[in-house]
Formats: C-alpha cells, sequence, structure tokens
C-alpha cells in the first residue's frame, strides 16, 4: 500500500468538519463563520478576545469580521464591553445564549462517535503528529499560532501563580488554559 500525504487527509477531514459544520448551523439558523467565533470566544484568554485578535484568528478581513461581530451581538450571543484602562479597546464575550447555542453546536454527533473510534484505536496517543502538521501549515501561511497559553514559550510558573514574559502580566488558570493570540513555540 502507498503511503498517504498527512496534507491530503488533513484537506479531507477538513472537509468533513466543513459538511458537519454546515449540517449544524443550518440547524441553528446560522453561517458556519457565526459559530466559528462563538468557538473562538469561548476558548480565548482576555488578552485575545479584541476584533483585531478574532480577525487574525479567523484569517477574515476586517470588514466581515464587523459585520458578523454586529449580528451575533444583535442576535444577543455576544457582549462587547469597552477596556477599563484603554477606552480605544473593545472586549468580547459570550452571553449565555451565545454560550448554550454553542453548546447545541458542539454536540454535534459525528464528532462525538469519531472521538470515541479515535479514543479506542491503536492511535488515541499520537495527537503530536496532528500539532505537528498544524505547526507545519501555521509556518507555511506565516500565521500566528494562536496555541494555549500554557503551551507559549513566554509562559512562565511562579511559585504564586503563572506569568506572561512577552506581556509582563500575571495570568490567572483560566487565562493559561485559553488561547493567546501572543503565542510563540519558537
Amino acid at each position: 500500500m502507498e503511503p498517504v500525504d498527512i496534507f491530503d487527509l488533513i484537506e479531507r477531514m477538513a472537509a468533513l468538519i466543513r459538511a458537519e459544520e454546515r449540517k449544524v448551523c443550518t440547524e441553528l439558523g446560522l453561517r458556519p463563520v457565526h459559530v466559528q467565533v462563538l468557538d473562538y470566544l469561548a476558548r480565548c484568554n482576555r488578552f485575545s478576545d479584541t476584533p483585531g485578535a478574532l480577525t487574525n484568528y479567523l484569517g477574515m478581513t476586517r470588514g466581515t469580521v464587523s459585520q458578523t461581530l454586529l449580528l451575533l451581538e444583535k442576535k444577543g450571543l455576544v457582549l462587547k464591553t469597552i477596556d477599563p484602562n484603554d477606552r480605544r479597546m473593545v472586549h468580547l464575550k459570550l452571553s449565555k445564549e451565545g454560550e448554550s447555542v454553542l453548546n447545541q453546536a458542539k454536540s454535534a454527533e459525528l464528532f462525538k462517535q469519531a472521538s470515541e473510534i479515535f479514543k479506542s484505536t491503536q492511535f488515541s496517543d499520537q495527537s503530536e503528529v496532528f500539532a505537528n502538521a498544524l505547526t507545519a501549515l501555521q509556518k507555511a501561511n506565516q500565521s500566528q499560532t494562536f496555541g494555549l497559553c500554557q503551551t507559549c514559550k513566554h509562559f512562565n510558573t511562579l511559585a504564586d501563580g503563572f506569568y506572561c514574559g512577552l506581556t509582563k502580566e500575571r495570568l490567572s488558570k483560566s487565562d493559561s488554559e485559553k488561547i493567546c493570540q501572543e503565542h510563540s513555540l519558537f
């Protein structure tokens, strides 16, 4: 049997994910980008909950993201707040309704079944292959990594908590477990 190109496999997985995403979004009366925004906001930390970070993460134009946010805010799924220290900065977060909609979207049966099958195979501990493939794609695209804060080269553990060497700020446990736009592996 000929070896299969990992990126061909990733492309096929992405196509299946997009198809499932479209199905779920149709049921919820949303577009895939709406659920992607909700998902990002549920997983990002306080350094990455801005429209600019969201734009970079999604790889879309500022106009598209702005229109998407306006719609989600109008539907009551996303809340905007002005930063108390820098009045020019806006922070985004999910409303209770947004969290509920995201939970409905994430309960896709395809992913539950696939996850159970994957866990039961000999490859269940091979997430490193996917992480390396993602890193290669990000490098090739020259995009930010947007990884979990605690996996960043700037992340530090102190005796009484966590600290970001880049921003020179203390981090909460919650921040350390979420996506950061300043993430860097190298």
